[in-house]
């Protein structure tokens, strides 16, 4: 199946894209990857992210697109995908679609973690991550460490990220609602979309997807 996957911040798609890839087992193409890969790798798609970044300026989209066509034309692509990140508006899902369309193929469904924007704002504003490492991860609701403020890992100090104050929450959601919400519009005019609730545990969210694609795949 070659999927997309969206919805907005905090929606926890990183984690559902990761869960869905495996039971389709299709690659998970994940923008943050993409970057990550082709700065570390030294290619020209990296040099030139790199320079932009660099620069405190957005990678243009075309950058962005060459990134996601390659990959997406590496082996393990070849018999489907899943989306995350990307595309990140219409332009970029226009260019898309131009790709598949190239190839003699198309998308099967666009995936939509919908989720209501003050439990987007609880979920991230929430967080709490160790300062000696941060892949210690709490949640002063869902998941808050024994004693507030302290890793219960290594007893380091919890402290909540820039990005994830309530104020910076609401400016991602905005820019979410702007840039990227209206391809899902775009989609739904292709018969693409499939609206999920991304509320609930993760896995029964993953079943609830599971069970949305293969509805809309029978369909």
């Amino acid at each position: 199946m070659r999927i997309v996957l969206v919805g907005p911040p905090g929606a926890g798609k990183g984690t559902q894209a990761a869960y869905l890839a495996k039971n389709l087992s299709i690659p998970h193409i994940s923008t943050g990857d993409l970057f990550r890969a082709n700065i570390s790798q030294g290619t020209d798609l990296g040099k030139q992210a790199r320079a932009y970044m660099d620069a405190g300026q957005l990678v243009p989209d075309e950058v962005t697109i060459a990134m996601a066509k390659d990959r997406m034309s590496q082996p393990d692509a070849v018999n489907g995908f899943l989306l995350d990140g990307f595309p990140r508006n219409v332009g970029q899902a226009e260019a898309l679609d131009e790709m598949l369309k190239s190839e003699g193929v198309m998308l099967d469904a666009v995936l939509d973690l919908e989720v209501p924007e003050d439990e987007v704002v609880k979920r991230i504003a929430g967080r709490r991550i160790c300062r000696n490492d941060s892949a210690h991860v709490f949640h002063v609701t869902y998941n808050p460490p024994k004693t507030e403020g302290v890793c219960d890992t290594c007893d380091g100090e919890l402290y909540q990220r820039d990005d994830d104050t309530e104020e910076t929450v609401r400016t991602r959601l905005e820019v979410y609602h702007t840039q990227t919400e209206p391809i899902i519009d775009y989609y739904r005019a292709q018969g693409l979309v499939v609206t999920i609730s991304a509320l609930g545990k993760v896995e029964d969210v993953t079943k609830r997807s599971m069970e949305a694609l293969k509805k809309d795949r029978e369909g």
